[in-house]
């Protein structure tokens, strides 16, 4: 069994490496070095997690938790530690430091030990799972119990990275390019083969495995598995129909609905059903499972689609609504009575065990429409076939009218592509242009507002160094109830503080609307947003789905023409 210490020595010297390169072949070694039992767990935790994306599986600890789990390991009070935290701006340092101040007589768990713990990457891993599956009355003392075991069994140089994995955070710069790149190398296989693989399973983990085990034949072999949710395809925004047609020539139009990207598994009489950022919301939703039941005659599919909340008179409400409804737990029938729901599908990945991701849209449609018996409550949305301007410019105005926010506009030649975002897929909005950045710190209100978080600062995503970096900060369009809310939501991933300011856990994504991108020496980024407006929190999304450092530059390079 390969030692913990023996993970940490590498993350400490990949933390220390600034080539992409170099860390590379750092991770690429680690992975030659371990068991295939270790292998998956070694591959989540260089990227900030423990379990798979897909995976019902979290470890869930706030901050608050850890401190108290830091607090009982080393005698300090809490408001100690807050204080280091603010000090270092990073809870792996302050997990050092803390434990570090442990005098020499003060009783640990190691103390009653014949001999020095070595903790095993696989104990680390079996000691988050009962984290993840504490519950219920005493859930919570359990969990600072197992963090204390941790904390007082690891050495003094690796339990900043048990904090940082508590919070999935490891704050390397390891990320799934760099990962997938390792897996290659380490095994001689393709990197066309390991992007495949991920592309299919969504989740490196497996991959990894299979690539050590069986090599470029065995990565091929692997696919679509139901309730194991993959990637959605992503669309990128055209600036109009026009440019869309030119580029694609005959184009496949739908309606584009404001609601909630749902991916739905059946097989047989099970359904689950998976949100954008994949966790499972089956519970919450009875009333799809219901539907998707009765209108899918596949005996087993694995299908996208959109479902929109609707008024009395049928019509699309807010975005919002829907977000009431997903991952509800209490209370769920009478969200059901009250925010009622249709599916809208639109693409067909998996059929009756084979994988349909490869073939052209206009093939997978076939397979969709042969698939489904639409009703008042599932349908396949209507698409239309045509390089005619006028017939998909009648058709945006008709969605508009019907309440949608446009329409997007497909390449009736594509495959599906998990997580990819490209020409492939293009929206069409009549709305100002937005970016989905996510929040990466915050500061304290005044006035009134003086107990809300009421300034968020922002971040685009670099896939080159895996960074977020800053472009600016909003605090306009944002009530005061919106800010409680935020400010309570925002608690569990508050990092540090310093004054009035917070460095905040990146997690969540707010849409943002803007007057226009200016080049800044202010910020990383090296652009600011002038005049950002909050349009809604996307609390539906991920954070492989923030905007890139390369669609504001895109963005900005239009605006000046």
């Amino acid at each position: 069994m390969t030692s913990f210490r023996e993970f940490c020595r590498t993350c400490k010297v990949i933390e220390e490496t600034a080539g992409s390169l170099d860390m590379t072949a750092l991770v690429a070694e680690l992975f030659s070095l371990v068991t295939s039992e270790e292998l998956p767990v070694v591959t989540h935790f260089v990227m900030g997690e423990v379990f798979p994306a897909w995976s019902d599986e979290e470890v869930g600890l706030g901050t608050g938790i850890l401190l108290n789990a830091l607090s009982k390991s080393s005698g300090l009070p809490v408001k100690e530690i807050e204080d280091v935290v603010r000090e270092t701006g990073d809870i792996g340092k302050t997990t050092v430091k803390v434990l570090g101040k442990i005098s020499k007589g003060q009783a640990t768990f190691s103390s009653f030990l014949d001999s020095p713990v070595e903790l095993s990457i696989m104990e680390v891993y079996e000691r988050f799972k009962d984290i993840a599956h504490a519950t219920g009355k005493g859930s919570q003392t359990s969990r600072i119990k197992h963090l204390q075991y941790l904390f007082n069994s690891a050495s003094a140089e690796d339990v900043g990275y048990i904090a940082r994995l508590a919070i999935e955070d490891m704050r390397i710069g390891v990320g799934e390019g760099i990962v997938r790149d390792a897996i290659a190398k380490a095994f001689e296989v393709p990197v066309a083969s390991v992007e495949r693989g991920f592309m299919l399973t969504n989740d490196m983990g497996i991959v990894a495995v299979t690539a050590k085990e069986g090599g470029d034949e065995a990565l091929l072999e692997l696919g679509l598995q139901i309730g194991r949710p993959i990637k959605l395809m992503l669309a990128q925004v055209t600036p109009d129909i026009e440019t869309a047609i030119r580029e694609l020539g005959v184009v496949a139009a739908e309606w584009k609905f404001d609601g909630a990207r749902v991916q739905i598994h059946k097989k047989g009489d099970e359904v689950i059903l998976y949100s954008r950022r994949l966790e499972n919301i089956t519970g919450s939703l009875p009333d799809i499972v219901s539907s998707v039941k009765r209108a899918v005659k596949a005996d087993s599919a694995i299908l996208d689609g959109e479902a929109v909340a609707i008024d009395e008179n049928g019509r699309p409400k807010p975005f919002q609504e829907i977000l009431k409804r997903l991952r509800r737990k209490h209370d769920v029938q009478n969200k059901v009575r009250h925010i009622p729901l249709i599916l809208n599908l639109f693409d067909i990945m998996y059929l009756d065990g084979e994988s349909l991701i490869e073939l052209p849209l206009q093939k997978r449609r076939e397979f969709l429409v042969a698939s489904v018996e639409n009703d008042d409550l599932v349908r396949v949305d209507s698409q239309l076939i045509t390089s005619d301007l006028s017939q998909i410019e009648n058709m945006y105005e008709q969605a508009l009218s019907a309440g949608h926010e446009g329409i997007m506009i497909k390449n009736p030649a594509s495959p599906y592509s998990p997580g990819k975002r490209g020409k492939n897929w293009l929206k069409k909005k009549p709305v100002m242009e937005t970016l989905d950045l996510v929040v990466i710190g915050a500061e304290w209100g005044y006035g009134r507002r003086t107990s809300f978080l009421g300034s968020y600062a922002l971040a685009c995503h670099d896939p080159d160094t895996g960074q977020f970096l800053p472009v600016g900060k909003v605090a306009t369009g944002i009530s005061d109830e919106q800010l409680a809310e935020l400010t309570e939501m925002f608690r569990e991933h508050v990092i540090s503080g310093s004054g009035t300011s917070v460095e905040i856990r990146p997690h969540i994504l707010f849409e943002v609307a803007f007057e226009e991108i200016q080049k800044s020496t202010n910020y990383e980024s090296g652009y600011a947003l002038r005049f950002p407006r909050l349009v809604r929190v996307r609390d539906d999304k991920s954070l492989e789905e923030v905007d890139t450092l390369e669609r504001l530059e895109d963005m900005y390079r239009t605006q000046r023409k």
